[in-house]
């Protein structure tokens, strides 16, 4: 059997609050201004959004800061929301670098150091991970940012490519995600995968890829289980 030696995280879905973190600011925003609306299905109508700009990019003259911007204005506008000001706008696309991870990862990320490399394998921005991870004290080994990369999940080339800066063969890897369409990516490209299951990434909607594939070597409910399985 051959040995895993590193964890790589999806992070903006996996390990980020993100439907918390902006459903929060819009509403705080829309409070100012006097505004009611569904919050929770515009957040998620962004996200959604956003990802179809950016899967699968390959050489973008823009990043994943660039589309949560340009995503935000066509958002707002198709929900009648112009009378959000240019400085409610910068305010609702910097949340996207405070966001709170999830409460039981913090401590999983210490305890699977101590056997494992653990990287942030994202197609958010650098800037942005770092941020969240020195807001959240989250101490990776590493940040392997699809901006990087210049070839962004679910590209294949983007999995060979994280394996390579790691200087490990693709089998000795595992990808960690609550989504299976990544994860499903890593494993045509030798990875092994662990499903975390995330049941309130996208709030009170149900996530769109809710069950795991049989495929995958782990299916845990969160973090500190993933941890206990890989024996840290």
């Amino acid at each position: 059997m051959i040995e895993i030696r590193a964890l790589t995280f999806d992070t903006g879905g996996t390990v980020l609050d993100w439907h918390g973190g902006i459903s929060r600011v819009l509403a705080d925003t829309g409070a100012r201004h006097g505004i009611t609306a569904d919050w929770a299905a515009i957040t998620n109508e962004y996200r959604r959004r956003s990802l179809q700009a950016m899967i699968d990019q390959v050489g973008p003259h823009f990043n994943m800061d660039d589309v949560h911007r340009g995503v935000l204005d066509l958002v707002l506008r198709d929900h009648g929301l112009e009378a959000f000001d240019r400085n409610d706008r910068e305010q609702i696309w910097r949340a996207w670098h405070e966001l709170d991870a999830w409460p039981d990862f913090a401590d999983a990320l210490r305890r699977l150091r101590r056997r494992y490399i653990v990287g942030s394998f994202t197609i958010l921005t650098t800037s942005l991970v770092i941020d969240v991870s020195r807001r959240n004290r989250l101490d990776w080994d590493c940040i392997i940012s699809c901006e990087m990369l210049g070839i962004y999940k679910t590209n294949p080339t983007a999995y060979v490519n994280a394996a390579r800066l790691l200087q490990l063969p693709p089998e000795t890897i595992m990808m960690v995600a609550c989504h299976n369409f990544d994860l499903m990516a890593a494993r045509r490209e030798r990875y092994h995968s662990a499903f975390v299951r995330r049941p309130r990434e996208w709030g009170p909607a149900q996530p769109p890829d809710p069950e795991p594939n049989a495929a995958h070597d782990l299916v845990v409910d969160d973090f500190g289980a993933l941890a206990d399985r890989l024996g840290c």
